[in-house]
């Protein structure tokens, strides 16, 4: 899921930002079920729960699509490097020494 997030060009810190965005909905929900709804603080507290628990999740998101991130640039310097190094020897990648 992670990999085709990355494909799809979702970054780590688009996840990072919905994150924050996340912690800051869940207190102005708080504040917005607090006040006026007039609904009891339990009630508040459940919606700013409820909103909260996304948070952890948008972050984890965000860690794992920085490693993605990072494991792809990698792969592609190692790539880079072995066809660099291959072809500047005027060899042809059939005959390269292993």
């Amino acid at each position: 899921m992670i990999r085709m997030l990355h494909k799809m060009g979702v970054k780590s810190g688009l996840m990072y930002g919905a994150g924050i965005a996340s912690v800051g909905l869940s207190f102005a929900s708080w504040l917005t079920s607090k006040n006026v709804e007039n609904a009891s603080l339990a009630r508040a507290d459940r919606w700013g729960i409820f909103i909260g628990e996304w948070a952890p999740t948008f972050f984890a998101m965000g860690i794992a699509l920085r490693i993605e991130e990072t494991h792809a640039d990698n792969a592609q310097l190692a790539e880079r490097e072995m066809f660099d190094s291959t072809y500047a020897e005027g060899r042809m990648p059939s005959h390269a020494r292993v």
